[in-house]
């Protein structure tokens, strides 16, 4: 005779007391108590977590106040564009072409023995829109939307080398493993649609290598691994394993995951946000394999739009490509895409050591029309107001000459960023350098503050976007950033 009791399904096991009570009854009244408390402003982002997120950790969020926009694309011109010949214009710079810049600190730079006399820009500024705002020549289409951009002139940052301004601009820290900027606005927002993920990066197409860093520039750092970004492949398919088996079906991968996701749960854990990304991650990789297709098919464009981004032009299709697969993603409710111009080394980048006229013309050129058309195509759908359009690189560059040619070396003492759209005011103009372009002198704008503004457009205070680690809440911020509201509208 069989024991009915010796097949009965085993009791569940508990990792702690905590859980146990948590299932056993005041499941419900903890999810009442924290409510009440989230209302009070008691508890941070990461404590107040409803349960729909506990079981989905990109399921959609509440922001802090009404958002001016719903998604960011950050052009990121990788290797450091040069300010006083991109957006900073400066006759005084003309005027001392060839002088010596007295009191120079040579170590300002990265190459300490190359520092040379002040230089003019090589190129051709003139005034553009009815703000007037002074653009180089190397950019006419863009130049067409500066009514519709906000400049900060005035940004500066900590480090003269590539890899730890890299970090510092993408993480808020000079040194790796904090959450980058992407991360932290999926984790405060989640995505508006489950089958893509909600932080995409692109990096460049031509073999030109990853930024320096790598990865770490996307990374999730402490924050559960699903918030990091997702980097579409520089060749072959966008996502690995993006296409089902020929021989598997999907209810056969379907039985798999639900397999899967139940020997999970089944065992205890000691970090719950870590086992629900972990079984998000999967969920999303199966999703994604009918969503992601569809999206990042941009031969289903019209041939005008095609054409309007540059597809055809052999200079600037690699980069066209990127940013039309930027919109489309943003259109179907991801929250943050990132897009590096240029790649590792060099010359291969915006990092103009040896030839700025030539560098910048390549670079510009690649750049300018696709970024131009992306400005006019989400204008033109109504998508520009709730999309914020972000500009810049890790660092700018030096006033003077760096010997053995005619580059600049870096500066983190000034560069220019712009946004548009997302609730941007547009047409102003925020922050000063000197008068030869060599540091932030009004208004100095931080990284924190960056990142701190680019959060308040989206709805989120960089106060409260808060994340429990090894004991202490940290935030993207850190400890300083403000809101730089002369550039919201």
């Amino acid at each position: 005779m069989m024991l009915p009791h010796l097949f009965a399904k085993p009791p569940r096991q508990y990792a702690s007391r905590r859980d146990f009570l948590r299932t056993a009854g005041s499941g419900a009244g903890l999810l009442g108590l924290a409510a009440l408390l989230q209302d009070q402003g008691l508890l941070s982002t990461a404590q107040a977590a409803p349960s729909e997120v506990r079981l989905n950790p990109m399921a959609p969020r509440a922001t802090h106040f009404p958002a001016k926009a719903k998604s960011v694309i950050w052009l990121f011109m990788n290797g450091g564009p040069s300010q006083v010949d991109t957006w900073d214009y400066k006759p005084e710079l003309g005027k001392r072409d060839g002088q010596e810049l007295e009191g120079f600190d040579k170590n300002t730079g990265f190459f300490t023995e190359q520092v040379g006399p002040l230089m003019k820009t090589p190129f051709k500024f003139a005034q553009h829109g009815q703000s007037g705002a002074w653009v180089a020549d190397i950019f006419p289409e863009m130049a067409r939307h500066v009514d519709d951009m906000a400049f900060i002139h005035s940004c500066f940052t900590k480090t003269n080398n590539h890899s730890p301004a890299l970090f510092e601009i993408n993480t808020g820290f000079s040194r790796m493993g904090f959450p980058c900027m992407g991360a932290w606005v999926s984790y405060g927002l989640g995505s508006e649609n489950r089958n893509l993920p909600g932080f995409i990066v692109m990096y460049d197409t031509l073999g030109r290598g990853l930024p320096k860093g790598h990865a770490q520039n996307w990374g999730a750092g402490f924050l559960p691994g699903v918030f990091q970004g997702t980097a579409l492949n520089a060749q072959g398919a966008p996502i690995d394993n993006l296409y089902r088996r020929d021989d598997m079906s999907d209810a056969q991968q379907r039985a798999q995951l639900d397999l899967l996701r139940r020997l999970n749960k089944h065992q205890p854990s000691s970090d719950e946000a870590d086992l629900a990304a972990r079984i998000e991650s999967f969920e999303l990789a199966y999703r994604m394999q009918m969503a992601a297709p569809d999206a990042l098919n941009i031969d289903d464009e019209p041939a005008h739009i095609r054409k309007l981004y540059g597809i055809d032009d052999p200079k600037c299709k690699h980069f066209a490509r990127q940013v039309l697969t930027a919109r489309r993603l943003v259109e179907r409710g991801v929250r943050f895409v990132q897009i590096y111009s240029g790649g590792m080394e060099n010359e291969r980048s915006w990092d103009g050591h040896q030839n700025i006229k030539a560098n910048h013309t390549q670079f510009a050129g690649e750049t300018d029309v696709p970024i131009g058309a992306l400005l006019t195509d989400l204008k033109q759908r109504g998508l520009l107001d709730e999309t914020l359009i972000i500009w810049c690189g890790e660092f700018g560059r030096l006033p003077i000459v760096q010997k053995g040619g005619t580059g600049r070396d870096h500066n983190p003492h000034a560069f220019t960023t712009w946004m548009a759209g997302g609730g941007v005011k547009g047409g102003v103009h925020y922050g000063e350098t000197d008068e030869i372009g060599h540091k932030a002198v009004v208004d100095r704008v931080s990284i924190n503050d960056l990142h701190a503004t680019v959060l308040h457009l989206l709805g989120m205070d960089h106060e409260k976007l808060t994340y429990r680690y090894n004991g202490r809440d940290f935030r993207l911020t850190d400890v300083a950033g403000r809101v730089v509201r002369d550039i919201v509208a």
